[in-house]
């Protein structure tokens, strides 16, 4: 393919992206089904510009696979400003830990009885497929950083939580093909890939995030200087949360994710419980160089600033990935097998799953089952099938999981993507008229 033929196809895309945003809103669409198509038209199944061997060119794809998902990670925890003492958390915790390793069992025992799959390839494959995706998911994440609903608090927190907390059955499934070293009785993989790099990533990008945001504020507000560099700061700290935690062998992706959690943290410390929208708008009304310095809004600027320019990075990310899997769908597995797979792992294994990771939970029966709906796979799967592939899945099962893994990716695109705006719109109306009946009850009494 030409290169200047990508800058046409790049041009063409983001420019009907950007003209036919507002009418995707009010359709049962989502801008990831546009992205797919136009990889698919492009693909080999289309008229063959783009042209990819995902086992050849997997250290690429899982760079590229990985600067999304990180991105995406420091967004989805810029958006929760929700204190930390909130028992909300507890839902995505228990969404991250509980849900998803049941659902890494339940796709594994999928791969070895259903697939045929040796275990070691079938724990693999859960661990690609259980975490949800925070890239393709934003239609269902929470739509500004004081939104408290528990539906959207929970998919944004899982999203962020599990896509580092997926690492450690990846590992194993690594270990049990004779890809990664477990130790004896697997002792090491309990100490160095479940304990050391979990904790150890969260505590280093808290560290990290904190740290920064502090500095930052102290040097605007008492000093005026580090202004107009929201930025590089937001690469620089994304950059520098992932750099030492692949240093350290901690997970970076929980790292990065901590990082932007803790930064809004520290927003949130230092303008208090004043719902971060008012502030932002407050520091709108001001010339930018002013607000950036001001005692009460250079906290709130700081972080509306920073997840701004994530969240475009975020989506330039999403479109060149979904294209790249548009492009990849010639190798998708559309057998018997995946036929019946990817239904059972959408309605089955996810919602029992998330039935007893959310059971006596605040939740409502409701937003349980919107929880479970809503397990958007997507770049995240991408990212762990190619950083298997470069640590030797090749000589083994690359066709077969490749397969599967690009056949639920597509059907999680197109079916949730068909269902998030009119589910979303009515669970919207819905939550609404409850909170006007509470509130009226309330004045009642």
């Amino acid at each position: 393919m030409p290169f200047s033929l990508w800058f046409v196809v790049a041009g063409l895309l983001l420019t009907l992206m950007a003209l036919g945003g507002t009418t995707l809103k009010r359709l049962p669409l989502s801008t990831a089904q546009l992205y797919l198509l136009v990889g698919l038209g492009i693909g080999p199944l289309g008229i063959g510009l783009l042209v990819i061997d995902p086992i050849e060119q997997a250290k690429p794809l899982e760079i590229l696979s990985e600067i999304a998902v990180i991105l995406s990670l420091f967004a989805a925890g810029l958006k929760l400003r929700t204190p930390l003492t909130d028992r909300r958390w507890r839902l995505p915790l228990r969404l991250a830990t509980i849900s998803m390793t049941l659902t890494v069992f339940g796709i594994a025992a999928l791969g070895v009885w259903g697939l045929g799959l040796p275990i070691g390839a079938a724990v693999l494959l859960g661990a690609v497929l259980a975490p949800t995706d925070p890239v393709l998911a934003s239609d269902v994440q929470i739509e500004d950083p004081d939104d408290t609903d528990r539906l959207r608090f929970s998919l944004t927190g899982e999203a962020g939580f599990n896509d580092g907390a997926a690492f450690p059955f990846v590992m194993l499934g690594l270990g049990l093909l004779g890809l990664h070293e477990l130790g004896e009785f697997g002792w090491k993989w309990v100490a160095v890939d479940v304990l050391w790099a979990i904790f150890g990533g969260i505590a280093l990008g808290a560290v990290l995030g904190l740290g920064v945001g502090r500095l930052v504020v102290y040097l605007r507000k008492t000093h005026k200087e580090a202004i107009g560099t929201d930025d590089f700061l937001a690469l620089g700290l994304v950059a520098l949360a992932y750099g030492v935690a692949l240093l350290i062998s901690t997970y970076a992706f929980l790292a990065v994710f901590a990082a932007g959690l803790a930064l809004r943290y520290e927003e949130r410390r230092e303008t208090g419980d004043e719902a971060a929208e008012d502030v932002e708008a407050m520091a709108k009304n001001g010339e930018e160089e002013e607000v950036a310095v001001d005692e009460h809004v250079a906290p709130a600027f700081m972080a509306s600033a920073i997840l701004g320019f994530a969240e475009q990075l975020e989506r330039i990310g999403a479109v060149a990935l979904v294209v790249l899997v548009g492009a990849l769908l010639h190798l998708a597995e559309w057998s018997f097998d995946a036929l019946w797979f990817v239904p059972v792992v959408f309605l089955v294994v996810r919602p029992a799953a998330v039935a007893v990771g959310l059971a006596f939970s605040s939740t409502s029966d409701l937003q349980r089952e919107l929880v479970a709906w809503f397990g958007v796979r997507g770049i995240g799967s991408v990212y762990y099938l190619m950083f298997a592939e470069t640590h030797g899945l090749y000589d083994g099962f690359s066709e077969r999981l490749l397969g599967l893994v690009l056949v639920t990716i597509a059907a999680s695109v197109v079916v949730h993507g068909l269902s998030v705006t009119p589910v979303m719109a009515w669970y919207s109306r819905r939550a609404g008229s409850e909170e006007r009946k509470a509130q009226v009850a309330g004045d009642e009494a």
